[in-house]
């Protein structure tokens, strides 16, 4: 029912706020993942079968990324490259003297446009928001003999996207993420009258009382030379627009009319003000509406964009404050990834996404390290997560003239593109700046004063929100919010000391958020000891992250290079935090590190390689166990979760007290095993770990099942699990069994396990297992999962890998160092 209630809230809300006339261009596009030799190669009529007819190109839905499956093949390095699409449009734009534009919402990293064989237009930037005017270029080539000969009456257009390396250019190849290629978020094809909003501002405020709001609208207008016989500049100089206010049922409260005198710059168009207005919080992420209608002769155009009331406030030295009440900010990080995929999410994906971190309790969401597509913005306004946005200048240092424009251009684009949102609190104007690596020249000074020139920009074109940086401590004094690097119990240190580290970093700063926390974990992968590895790890040294620290090898004993990577301990470091975060009154908030697990090429070493595995869900959406550690503390409607659901075997003696955890929000829990109660038990966030809801239980060899009911009042919710308890002892693995253990739809699912020479499983093998296949099926790898990857380390001694059948015949192996490859018949 909760999913429901956010799915009807967003069919309600989250309805696009572009022009009428706009239409997602999807299908019917072919891609070549690789350069060409000209514009005229693309465009040349070949037939099918000739041997002219090469290179060949891939049918292809939009969006679509370059990266989809080599971003985590962990045999080659990801194409950073040239590629090209292509399609033919039918265009017939109904405004007789309007314009026909290219909208893109988010290409990588540089683009050209071409109709035909004329080049319309370029960008550079991979996350901003632009647009081609592709008129007077249709409007010619509809006057040549290829238009009906070659083409029919379409419109071929031609787009090159290229992500090849550039020192020059933002994001950093040094980053901890990939920088993708394609047209990886949605264009559109927009039809728009000759006069139309190039761009609405609608700046919304409320005082601190909540008793009076008040509206500041402004617009930038489009408005250009008719297209050739185009019938001229009928209606330009009578143009009116209309503008209201609309309240969150669809009641227009207040209504202003102005004729505009000028095209020319921002036009201020109306105030409102209101009194009592709903507030917006992440509880009741209520949302108003502004309307702008332009009417003129040639014909109307309307503009919604979606706007809400919250006065929002960092104390000096203090927490965060939201309507005149504390608010902890209960946060998470987002990158633009997914299974299969890559950047190119669909709409669905990322509703998908965004309604599993509200079910988690998020409130807060760091945008890393890019901006990101108005359609999370939109969720984020329609759920009620408070968003920090970011430009991507991350690490690498700092370029020349070329470098700083695109980011003075990008922020600039990010602020404008996204001002209207209420869930936006800052702008981020870096990560990780104290990174070098790209130049020759690091030079502290130059960086920061390039971060007080974006400091002033972002001031300028807003004032309403507060700029940040994360990890950059001889910048912090420049921007409003600063969030240093603590990485308690990961990359240095104890999470124990995570409340220490903490406090003495923010009397540092006059305010304080601290964003990326957590841990590495490879899903599937659980512990009988998993915080043994922090006997050799020192304390009181920081808990900051260090030049090296993500490395596998070398340097001082870490949890990130020795810990077992076991959900088990990912779960006790995050409910350590989540535990003192209760009881930090000073606190503003914080954000883990991140919701899901995402590729990046300078981790080729981890479980899943090329994978960063600190998301509480795997890269496919499917949830750790982590997830549920922080639903048992962010979230109210009742829920309770026993630890191990992915966890078949347990080990140890005969009798051997064993610790079961159960995660929940509920007052009281009882637990059952074999069905026999154990008592019931109260929770008590302060009592860790799992807020005093474990019970040591003495098992015996063989199944078992575990029940729970948790209560708060008369409202009952239950889980269950089953597992094996295993007594036997093992030795080294001796060899490899590879058995399918389910098949449905043309899926089968197949599953290895190293066996010492007894033929037991080897409960704590981690060992590298690597599928091949040969026949009619399909490997479904390249996912970047834990069971969607060809080469992958083991979790407890076995490994799961996905065939799709074909409906025919194949031969999957498994291998692993040292031990004889196994064949199995599908």
């Amino acid at each position: 029912m909760q999913r429901l209630k956010w799915l009807l809230l967003l069919l309600i809300v989250n309805v696009s706020a572009r022009a009428q006339q706009s239409t997602r261009l999807t299908g019917n596009w072919e891609f070549l993942k690789q350069d060409v030799g000209g514009i005229w190669e693309i465009m040349r009529p070949v037939g099918k079968g000739n041997p002219e007819s090469v290179p060949l190109w891939q049918s292809v839905q939009l969006p679509h990324c370059v990266n989809a499956e080599d971003a985590v093949d962990p045999d080659v390095n990801y194409y950073q490259g040239p590629a090209w699409y292509r399609t033919q449009l039918d265009i017939n734009n109904p405004y007789n003297t309007g314009r026909t534009l290219l909208f893109f919402e988010g290409a990588g990293q540089k683009t050209d446009v071409y109709v035909y064989t004329t080049k319309v237009g370029s960008h550079t930037g991979g996350y901003d928001e632009w647009s081609v005017d592709i008129t007077d270029a249709v409007a010619a080539f509809k006057k040549t003999a290829v238009y009906q000969s070659q083409f029919k009456g379409k419109i071929p257009i031609a787009i090159r996207s290229d992500n090849s390396r550039d020192l020059e250019m933002i994001p950093s190849d040094l980053s901890d993420f990939n920088v993708y290629g394609g047209i990886y978020r949605y264009l559109n094809l927009v039809y728009t009258p000759l006069i139309a909003i190039d761009k609405l501002f609608a700046k919304a405020e409320v005082d601190k009382t909540g008793k009076l709001g008040s509206v500041n609208v402004s617009a930038r207008m489009y408005f250009s030379s008719p297209p050739a016989g185009g019938g001229g500049r009928e209606g330009a100089g009578s143009a009116g627009v209309t503008i209201k206010l609309i309240d969150p049922t669809g009641k227009p409260v207040q209504q202003k009319e102005v004729a505009l005198t000028s095209l020319t710059s921002d036009i201020h168009l109306a105030d409102f003000t209101l009194k009592t207005p709903q507030l917006w919080s992440p509880q009741k992420p209520v949302l108003y509406t502004v309307e702008a209608t332009i009417t003129t002769a040639a014909g109307n155009y309307v503009q919604q964009e979606k706007i809400g009331f919250r006065h929002f406030e960092f104390v000096d030295h203090g927490p965060f404050m939201l309507n005149g009440q504390r608010l902890l900010l209960r946060g998470t990080h987002r990158h633009e990834d997914q299974a299969g995929v890559a950047a190119a999410m669909t709409e669905d994906m990322m509703r998908q996404e965004m309604i599993m971190m509200k079910e988690m309790g998020v409130n807060f969401i760091r945008l890393g390290h890019y901006q990101q597509s108005r359609i999370i913005l939109n969720l984020c306004d329609s759920l009620g997560i408070f968003v920090w946005e970011e430009i991507p200048w991350c690490r690498g240092g700092l370029g020349g003239p070329v470098y700083k424009e695109q980011a003075r251009r990008m922020l600039t684009n990010m602020i404008e593109q996204h001002y209207n949102h209420p869930a936006v609190i800052i702008w981020g104007l870096g990560n990780e700046n104290d990174w070098p690596g790209d130049f020759p020249e690091f030079d502290k000074e130059q960086i920061r004063s390039f971060m007080k020139e974006l400091n002033e920009l972002s001031h300028h074109l807003d004032l309403s929100r507060k700029t940040a940086i994360r990890r950059c401590d001889f910048c912090k004094d420049i921007v409003d919010v600063y969030s240093p690097s603590i990485w308690a119990g990961w990359y240095r240190g104890l999470f124990t000391e995570y409340k220490q580290a903490t406090e003495e970093e923010f009397k540092k700063v006059t305010h304080f958020l601290h964003v990326e926390w957590g841990g590495d974990s490879h899903a599937g992968r659980h512990s009988e000891s998993p915080d043994k590895a922090l006997q050799s790890v020192k304390t009181g040294g920081g808990a900051d992250e260090r030049a090296g620290d993500a490395s596998l090898y070398g340097g001082a004993a870490r949890v990130s290079k020795d810990g077992d990577w076991s959900e088990t301990y990912l779960c006790n470091l995050v409910d350590w935090h989540l535990k003192e975060q209760e009881n930090m009154p000073w606190l503003t908030g914080t954000a883990q590190w991140p919701f899901k697990d995402f590729s990046t090429p300078v981790r080729p070493d981890n479980p899943v390689p090329y994978m960063n595995q600190k998301g509480v869900v795997e890269r496919d959406l499917t949830k750790k166990e982590a997830y549920y550690v922080f639903q048992s503390y962010w979230t109210t409607r009742p829920m309770v979760h026993i630890y191990g659901h992915s966890w078949p075997v347990r080990w140890g003696n005969e009798d051997e007290e064993k610790m079961i955890k159960v995660y929940s929000n509920c007052t009281e829990a009882e637990l059952f095993v074999n069905g026999k109660s154990y008592g019931i038990k109260k929770r008590n966030s302060q009592d860790f770990p799992a807020a005093g809801l474990r019970w040591n239980i003495a098992l015996k060899g063989g199944a078992q099942e575990v029940k729970v009911i948790a209560r708060t009042g008369k409202v009952e919710v239950r889980d269950s699990i089953r597992f094996q308890y295993q007594t036997e002892k093992w030795g080294k693995p001796a060899g490899l069994m590879l058995e399918k253990i389910s098949e449905a739809n043309g899926i089968a699912t197949m599953q290895v396990k190293l066996l010492d020479n007894k033929g037991m499983l080897c409960l704590d093998a981690a060992n590298w297992i690597r599928f091949s296949l040969a026949g009619d099926g399909k490997l479904i790898d390249n996912q970047g999962t834990s069971s969607g990857s060809r080469l992958v380390q083991a979790y407890n001694g076995r490994a799961i890998i996905r065939v799709q059948t074909n409906g025919g015949k194949s031969m999957i192996g498994a291998k692993s160092e040292g031990l004889k490859t196994v064949f199995k018949d599908l």
